[in-house]
């Protein structure tokens, strides 16, 4: 069996997500090719020499330049902060290694096409991180959709709620600092609605849209991992320079209409990632806090049982639910992420592009400034403009 030798690039929330399934897949998809956890990559020695014991990496270094360089490692997984993507991924594609990047691609559009250009250049494989396309209960939503059983699309409505810093002593995370993440809401959880939108209706055409800062400055951090962080133990503030909630409207190229909303401002959602669509035939809505389930509605039902149905994706019929658990046993947010790493190997070994890749990632950045176009202009944005 193939085997694809890894380096990754970054060691807390995404490292640990992506550890997790370069572990689980020799156990549940033998069939594919098959990882190896090289070595990981981290500027702090204490901090990823622990996660590389932790989990099950063979080495670890400081410098992801010599990670690169390294005659051991196939592919490159990049899960550090936004603002290191560009750099890492176009010395990878250089070196010939495949490409594994989290989203947002790019702090830019401009450095997102040109980590695409290099990529193709190099001739080596890309993905990019949307991993909730990998739940078999959007899987089966794009199915029916596919399949026309919804009709005509007429509604895309999606939104991505969590409440993490709504407390404003919260401390200035590296996510609140536009140099470093790009956006706020915005580029983290309205990427992944914009790319769920791409991949169940389509391109979008164009969009209009405002956005909110609510706490505009926050106290500096002491230290901080994933989504947790602790202050500084000083009463030193500084300036949030991202945004805290954008909303936006779109045109779809087929016709069909969209709203979208992102915010970390809604209190009690942990995190709603949720979409519904409307068809000339019938609907869907999906919420990733339950995200085993699908709830689909037909208008070709008979009138009596006319309804809204709850499809549990977990028997053998849907995507990916063959290697769990039997029927009824669900499975998680990690699984996300193994699924997503499965079509990267399964890629890999029959020489095509993974998807999505770097361009369903320019796609989405895209999108993302078009709507900060709109913003700044007051006006409807064509995305074709940028």
């Amino acid at each position: 069996m193939q085997q694809i030798r890894v380096g990754m690039v970054g060691y807390k929330f995404m490292g640990k997500a992506h550890s997790h399934a370069y572990r689980d897949i020799p156990m549940f998809f033998p069939g594919v090719v098959q990882p190896v956890m090289q070595a990981i990559c981290g500027r702090d020695a204490d901090g990823v020499s622990q996660a590389a014991k932790q989990f099950g990496w063979q080495d670890y270094v400081t410098d992801w330049k010599e990670l690169i360089g390294r005659d051991d490692i196939d592919l490159i997984d990049i899960n550090a902060p936004s603002d290191m993507h560009k750099e890492i991924a176009l010395a990878a594609a250089k070196a010939g290694k495949h490409l594994l990047c989290e989203k947002p691609l790019a702090l830019t559009l401009q450095d997102s096409r040109e980590m695409l250009a290099a990529a193709e250049a190099a001739g080596v494989k890309h993905m990019v991180g949307f991993n909730y396309r990998f739940a078999p209960a959007v899987q089966l939503a794009r199915k029916l959709i596919q399949e026309g059983r919804l009709g005509q699309i007429y509604h895309f409505r999606g939104w991505f709620l969590q409440d993490w810093i709504i407390d404003p002593e919260f401390p200035l995370v590296w996510r609140l600092q536009k140099d470093i993440a790009g956006s706020g809401s915005h580029g983290d959880l309205g990427a992944h609605i914009i790319d769920l939108a791409h991949f169940l209706v389509g391109d979008i055409e164009e969009v209009i849209g405002m956005s909110e800062t609510f706490i505009k400055e926050r106290p500096l951090p002491g230290s901080m991992s994933g989504l947790s962080a602790k202050g500084n133990q000083s009463d030193e503030k500084g300036p949030v320079t991202v945004d805290d909630a954008t909303l936006f409207l779109a045109k779809f190229a087929n016709g069909a209409l969209g709203s979208f909303e992102a915010t970390r401002f809604a209190a009690g959602h942990r995190c709603t990632n949720s979409f519904e669509i409307n068809g000339s035939k019938g609907s869907l809505k999906f919420d990733f806090e339950r995200m085993n389930e699908l709830q689909v509605y037909f208008t070709e039902d008979d009138e009596d049982v006319q309804g809204f149905r709850r499809v549990l994706a977990t028997d053998p019929a849907h995507a990916y639910a063959e290697a769990w658990w039997p029927p009824g046993h669900t499975i998680g947010f990690e699984h996300t992420f193994i699924h997503e790493t499965v079509e990267l190997l399964q890629a890999i070994r029959e020489d095509r592009q993974p998807v999505p890749n770097f361009a369903d990632g320019v796609k989405c950045q895209q999108v993302l400034e078009a709507v900060d176009l709109s913003i700044a202009e007051r006006r409807w944005v064509r995305t074709e403009e940028l």
